[in-house]
């Protein structure tokens, strides 16, 4: 048998222990959370962009393609005319919303791409081939 000054400490000893995993994992009354770190979270954009250049089958800059933006939830299409280099951009896009782009150029058409939902970049590139030879 445990004599009582055994039984008293080992109760403290339990008790010390389990005190200390309580505050270890925030488990308790107090307002201590503990020493563990708290989860990351990810940072989601406010807004989004989508950039790129209009290139004909060579790989070469078309100049002054007109690109066409369709938000698929809304259906609204903005356009932007690309500059002397072949490059385009919109800004201020809503991150949780799809997009598709294209370009026309004198009866030439690339295919259609999309900006995903899903697709957490701030600022996405998207290249886009026009097939003049295509009318």
């Amino acid at each position: 048998m445990f004599s009582p000054k055994q039984l008293i400490a080992g109760s403290a000893l339990i008790l010390a222990g389990a005190m200390a995993y309580g505050f270890q994992y925030g488990i308790g009354g107090g307002q201590n959370k503990g020493t563990m770190a708290p989860e990351a979270r990810k940072k989601t954009p406010t807004v989004r962009a989508v950039s790129g250049v209009v290139l004909d089958q060579g790989d070469s800059p078309i100049p002054h393609a007109v690109v066409y933006l369709k938000n698929t939830k809304t259906l609204t299409v903005k356009t932007y005319i690309a500059n002397d280099t072949g490059n385009y951009q919109f800004t201020g896009l809503a991150p949780n919303q799809d997009y598709e782009l294209y370009a026309e150029l004198s009866g030439g058409k690339s295919s259609t791409k999309t900006l995903s939902a899903f697709d957490s970049r701030e600022k996405a590139t998207l290249n886009l081939r026009i097939n003049q030879n295509q009318k």
